[in-house]
């Protein structure tokens, strides 16, 4: 658990932010950490879950966000997992102890074999297949789309921008039996052509990976989230759900503290 500094400025971070958006990746097992910057290691991830379940963190899925009618407490975690490994099972069973839920990014072309695009130093193995998929959404996961192949989007033209979000979406659906909304953009990469296309094929929300609190460009097309790597103790987690930044140092936790005084 985080030092007892770190969990007063968590128990007082309270502000009108609204949502902040968590990006995982890679779950590994164990307790050291891993090789990949976005990765981390099974025993990061619980120690992580544990500070949200302490202070109050109520953890919806993206879905979840827009279709409840009143608004979610300041307190709001939306955990995602992008790509669709396979470690991510031990990640789901953790949350599910905790009465947590999360939406997984999956890219549909890779589904129960090794990922099919360009490594760049990820963790081997296959991702995610059906019937895995299928039993984390009965235990309350987000299923969304992470395209078919994993292609920057705003490389592409037109008709592949759009076969790549129609063709995963219908192939998720197809597995799971249930329509597939949610969308993150493969390596952050986007622009309004890609946003309105995302709108076009049929789903109602996709993330980014800029920084920041999610709702704080008002569009569910350019939802932010914050990224966990390899190096994020509890601690620094509570620093960045603090700040809503990466930039996570005691002097921007002292320089942010300031600022509020001054506008107090």
């Amino acid at each position: 658990m985080p030092a007892p500094l770190t969990r007063f400025i968590l128990r007082h971070s309270a502000q009108p932010h609204g949502p902040v958006g968590l990006m995982y990746h890679s779950v590994q097992p164990g307790r050291n950490k891993p090789d990949w910057p976005w990765a981390v290691s099974k025993q990061q991830f619980s120690e992580q879950l544990d500070v949200l379940a302490a202070e109050g963190y109520v953890t919806p899925t993206i879905s979840e966000l827009f279709t409840r009618s009143q608004s979610w407490p300041e307190r709001t975690a939306l955990i995602t997992f992008d790509d669709g490994y396979a470690d991510n099972l031990d990640a789901c069973a953790e949350l599910q102890r905790r009465g947590m839920r999360a939406t997984w990014y999956v890219v549909s072309g890779s589904v129960g074999k090794a990922p099919q695009w360009p490594d760049d130093g990820r963790p081997s193995g296959r991702m995610l297949n059906p019937s895995e998929l299928c039993e984390m959404q009965a235990a309350g996961m987000e299923i969304g789309s992470h395209t078919v192949n994993h292609v920057r989007l705003t490389d592409v033209d037109d008709v592949r921008l759009m076969q790549e979000l129609t063709d995963s979406k219908a192939a998720l659906e197809a597995i799971l039996g249930k329509a597939v909304t949610s969308f993150a953009y493969p390596y952050g990469a986007w622009d309004a052509r890609c946003a309105v296309a995302a709108q076009q094929a049929g789903y109602t929300s996709a993330c980014t990976t800029q920084t920041g609190w999610a709702l704080r460009d008002n569009t569910p097309f350019q939802l932010r989230r914050l990224t966990v790597f390899n190096t994020d103790t509890a601690s620094m987690l509570v620093r960045k759900l603090y700040l809503g930044s990466h930039d996570a140092r005691w002097q921007d936790i002292a320089s942010s503290r300031l600022q509020r005084v001054r506008k107090s």
